[in-house]
């Protein structure tokens, strides 16, 4: 009735063409209309569907991925030396994704050869909990930081943050370059370039000798050289924000080339993580006065310590204030009393010596113009009269007057 009534009203009787069109309109074709509006809509509802689903799947993947659980484990190097943004201690059973080189290519460990242990320099142990050992990997000689298997699980947590800090410090030519770490199987272990020489003061006491080769010749040109790299390297942990803290000749590792890199991080790493440090902890002898007395440390004390890296390295592994009891040491140096002139030391390194080692912290050289002129010198400096000792070192003697008695926590490597 109601279309009947519109067909009327629109088209003229006996018009039966337009009767029919309008009719077709009206019936047929609106419907249609909507009908495939309708179809079109359902279709892009099922399509934003499926797109969210699938955005959600992707999402909850990269977060698997990301809490160090990929999904091919078997064909992965276990270990702590991970990318960035993977948190290695999450668990208690560390897995470890592989190692990236700077060129993007994963890093597997080759098979070890020739495996040897290191002697240290010294006869204690600054960490009871893991040995040291040099060995060959890959046709290239490295060393291996290797954790004992009695070592308890708060030891192998320590071990592995240790892993992680100092792959997270980045590289720099002169720290030791980490090539990875392996904790699955056992042992777990830290490769490491091989330094040939190892520590600094073993290097200086071979210089002793009266028989020393060229090669253990220390001249006063070479002191300048390693001292600018050691403070280059120090430069870069300050810009980090990273505290060395342990700065002396038994924290530096020296190349069979005589690169010289800063080493010793395990009171840097405890300052990181925020873990308890003992007043016993680190030698006394190297701290700065601030240190001794507040407790106090800061980049200004690292400065203090770099001045007596230089009096070890000019007296061919002296121990700085060697004359002054430890006891006495905190009250010799409150009273001003200035670091002795080594016999044989030119006036220019002295004075870049004196300028590090002033009791007032806001009064000491900053580490870049140390650098600068420590390169300055260089280059003017003797290069051909090597510097001599009276007599090879007392080992008694120097662990007396080092003060090792008073501490139990000393990184050589």
């Amino acid at each position: 009735m109601s279309t009947n009534a519109t067909t009327n009203s629109t088209c003229q009787s006996g018009d039966n063409l337009c009767e029919v069109v309008t009719y077709r309109l009206d019936v047929i074709v609106v419907p249609t209309v909507l009908l495939g509006i309708s179809a079109i809509m359902l279709i892009i509802m099922f399509l934003l569907a499926y797109r969210h689903r699938r955005g959600m799947a992707i999402a909850a993947a990269a977060r698997a991925r990301s809490r160090g659980r990929p999904r091919r484990r078997t064909r992965h190097l276990q270990g702590i030396d991970a990318p960035p943004g993977i948190n290695p201690l999450e668990h208690e059973e560390v897995p470890m994704a592989v190692h990236r080189k700077a060129n993007g290519t994963d890093w597997r460990p080759g098979p070890l050869r020739e495996v040897t242990a290191l002697p240290r320099t010294l006869p204690v142990a600054s960490d009871d909990s893991y040995l040291l050992y040099r060995a060959r990997m890959e046709n290239k000689s490295v060393v291996l930081r290797v954790l004992k298997d009695s070592a308890s699980a708060e030891e192998q947590r320590e071990f592995l943050s240790f892993a992680s800090f100092v792959s997270g410090l980045g590289p720099h030519p002169f720290l030791p370059v980490l090539l990875g770490v392996a904790s699955r199987p056992p042992p777990v272990m830290m490769v490491m370039e091989d330094m040939r020489h190892q520590d600094l003061l073993r290097f200086l006491w071979k210089c002793r000798r009266s028989d020393a080769s060229s090669t253990y010749n220390m001249t006063e040109k070479r002191v300048f050289t390693m001292a600018a790299q050691v403070a280059s390297a120090l430069e870069y942990l300050h810009r980090r924000r990273c505290v060395h803290g342990n700065v002396g000749a038994r924290s530096v590792l020296v190349s069979g080339d005589l690169t010289a890199k800063l080493w010793g991080l395990g009171c840097a790493h405890r300052r990181r993580s925020r873990t308890t440090v003992s007043p016993r902890s680190e030698l006394k002898r190297w701290q700065p006065p601030e240190m001794l007395t507040r407790g106090d440390s800061g980049p200004s004390g690292d400065v203090w310590s770099f001045g007596l890296l230089l009096y070890e390295m000019s007296t061919l592994g002296e121990p700085p204030f060697a004359e002054v009891p430890s006891t006495d040491l905190q009250r010799h140096i409150q009273k001003g009393n200035p670091l002795r002139h080594p016999a044989g030391c030119s006036g220019a390194l002295f004075a870049i010596m004196s300028s590090c080692c002033r009791s007032n912290p806001g009064r000491r050289v900053t580490v870049a113009t140390l650098l600068e002129k420590l390169q300055g010198v260089a280059g003017e400096a003797d290069g051909r009269t090597p510097i001599r000792a009276a007599a090879p070192v007392d080992l008694e003697l120097y662990m007396r007057q080092a003060g090792y008695e008073d501490a139990y926590n000393y990184d050589l490597l």
